[in-house]
């Protein structure tokens, strides 16, 4: 039925969008994936985010939602399932998810200096990257916990999936790796456990095209720049 129809236009390699596949996977709603050319970009993407024209755009019963974020507790609210849920029952629970996906969300020009870093400032900006997965570690990831949530995925685990996956894109092409066990091993371990979720495990971009296309931005963006 039209007024159920549930739709996702996204781009294979954004992290942002597989957030969004990973909620509705693991709330069981069936969608249909619209992928989109960010080149030539469609007019029904335009139609439904006319002010930021970006992906991902979740379009449920013909009413557009947009930014990730936004999406992620649209389908916490729309679909709610006491068996699986994102988000915890408790407001002050509640409150500090918000808290660390906002967190997370502020962070990003820093993980994208590190994107861009060439090998003169790649050791500045990979020492900014530690600091921030480090607060992430011993501030988020609590004790003993298999998630940030506890012992089952939330959307404070799908909010820092990317780093489960992109990260280790984005550092081969840096060429410095970050978050490594000895460094890290909460962290790294957190990011082992998700990436063997069958939800997440089926849905990822496959890792050697992933590092193809990001080598092929930076380039885009240095020679732009130069």
């Amino acid at each position: 039925m039209e007024e159920s129809k549930v739709t996702l236009h996204g781009f294979w390699t954004s992290s942002y969008v597989y957030k969004v596949i990973w909620a509705l996977k693991l709330k069981g709603v069936p969608f249909e994936y619209i992928e989109e050319d960010l080149r030539n970009k469609s007019a029904a993407l335009l139609e439904h985010n006319p002010v930021h024209k970006k992906v991902p755009v979740l379009v449920h019963g013909g009413k557009a939602v947009a930014e990730s974020a936004v999406i992620l507790e649209y389908i916490e609210e729309t679909w709610p399932d006491s068996e699986n849920p994102l988000m915890p029952a408790d407001p002050s629970d509640r409150a500090l998810a918000r808290f660390w996906i906002d967190f997370g969300q502020q962070k990003m020009p820093i993980f994208f200096a590190f994107f861009l870093s060439s090998e003169e400032d790649r050791e500045k900006t990979g020492e900014q990257v530690l600091e921030t997965l480090r607060i992430i570690q011993d501030e988020a990831l609590l004790a003993g916990k298999k998630f940030f949530g506890g012992d089952r995925i939330g959307l404070v685990d799908l909010s820092f999936g990317w780093l489960a996956h992109w990260l280790e894109a984005v550092q081969e092409v840096v060429g410095l790796r970050i978050m490594e066990p000895n460094s890290l091993p909460r962290l790294c371990e957190w990011a082992i456990s998700f990436r063997q979720q069958l939800v997440i495990k089926e849905n990822l971009p496959d890792r050697e095209k992933l590092v193809a296309f990001f080598k092929q931005i930076k380039g885009q963006i240095t020679a732009s720049g130069s």
